[in-house]
């Protein structure tokens, strides 16, 4: 397989990559600034001395804020459920043009014993995914505990995350460089509370996790190859360990196997999908639709909004359907319960709310590898 040389363009707006240098900061100053001396060198944490117990802190439902280049999220959510015994993924479904996920792990990389990141996605006809490793770990006492994950080829100069978990908060960063063309800044800030703990310790159960031990297929002792990986001219060395393919139509099965990501979405265990097909009619033609994913139930039995505010923040996927799109494919799904509502947005202002159009909340049970279709046709509830 050859390697890949493309343009980035829009695909680096939505994952890794510019922003501007003052973004806010979140995580209340506690976590340190950007380097002005960033470092390539590479030097993995063993985490048979210390950082095996990042696995288990990260995983859950993170409820929280979230600031992605210029864009506030006064609300956001990551869903971190095990999907083997040393596997961690979350994801976030951006809408049809494409999603973002990181997934930890734990690997051998250069010898050592330690756990590396999977950052990436899929957006408009482009599949990038890039490998970080973690490379220090702190206690900060009453701050919590910090952990630093960065390219695993090009260290802090490329691109970099760190996270910090103080009781049920977590406070994560990350940082670009536009792979090496300049002095990376922070891209994204999120700072967030761990709820509904039950989803991520029934996968815990499911899978035996958190086992200090290494999934074969991510064995990473001889790096990457080569010939795999992306750099800006041909005969060039990689200066980062990602990966990258592209073509005119968005799917992750034929983009994947192209980029020479040593490890793509048909490898993941219990991870399944679910295919959202949705019936508008003439009241909602050209309205935008919210395609949730809860925990609990958005709407009561006759279609309209809970008054329980606390079910909203049950939400884990919440893609946004534009352009008169009536087909959306949820990928790399735990499996679990799961309520699917429908709200046609008609005020456009991102959320259920009165005078919006909604489904009632209809209960799914997705089975582990299981690839399900659903058919919703009763977006007729005005609220």
């Amino acid at each position: 397989m050859k390697k890949r040389h493309f343009l980035f363009g829009a695909f680096f707006v939505l994952f890794l990559i510019g922003c501007e240098d003052n973004v806010r900061d979140i995580t209340e100053g506690t976590l340190p600034n950007t380097p002005t001396n960033p470092s390539t060198e590479v030097i993995p944490m063993d985490i048979t001395l210390d950082g095996f117990d990042f696995l288990e802190k990260m995983q859950g439902h993170w409820v929280g804020m979230n600031k992605v280049i210029a864009d506030e999220y006064p609300w956001f959510a990551w869903d971190y459920r095990a999907i083997s015994k040393s596997h961690i993924h979350g994801i976030h479904e951006g809408g049809t043009l494409g999603n973002l996920f990181t997934s930890f792990f734990i690997t051998n990389y250069k010898g050592v014993r330690t756990i590396m990141a999977r950052n990436g996605g899929l957006l408009n006809g482009i599949y990038r995914t890039s490998y970080f490793v973690m490379d220090k770990v702190e206690d900060r006492g009453a701050e919590g505990k910090y952990y630093r994950l960065v390219d695993a080829i090009g260290g802090t100069g490329i691109m970099y995350m760190e996270l910090r978990f103080k009781g049920d908060e977590l406070y994560f960063n990350s940082y670009t460089s536009n792979l090496g063309n300049r002095v990376p800044s922070r891209h994204m800030t999120f700072k967030g509370k761990k709820m509904h703990l039950e989803l991520a310790f029934a996968a815990q159960n499911a899978t035996g996790f958190p086992e200090n031990t290494i999934d074969d297929s991510l064995d990473f002792a001889n790096g990457f190859n080569p010939d795999h990986l992306y750099t800006e001219q041909a005969g060039q060395p990689a200066k980062s360990a990602t990966f990258l393919a592209s073509q005119t139509n968005n799917d992750v099965y034929e983009l994947a196997p192209q980029s020479g990501d040593p490890y793509i979405i048909t490898d993941h265990p219990r991870l399944g999908t679910l295919t959202v097909n949705i019936t508008r009619n003439s009241e909602i033609t050209n309205t935008n639709l919210l395609v949730y994913l809860s925990k609990a139930p958005l709407t009561d039995t006759n279609g309209y909004l809970t008054s329980d505010t606390a079910a909203f923040n049950t939400i884990l996927h919440f893609p946004i359907l534009e352009n008169n799109e009536n087909t959306f494919l949820y990928t790399y799904l735990h499996p679990g319960n799961y309520y699917l509502t429908i709200a046609a947005d008609k005020n456009g202002d991102g959320a259920p709310r009165e005078g919006d159009i909604l489904s009632i909340s209809k209960l799914l049970i997705i089975n582990p590898l299981e690839n399900k279709i659903e058919n919703i046709t009763n977006v007729n509830v005005e609220n």
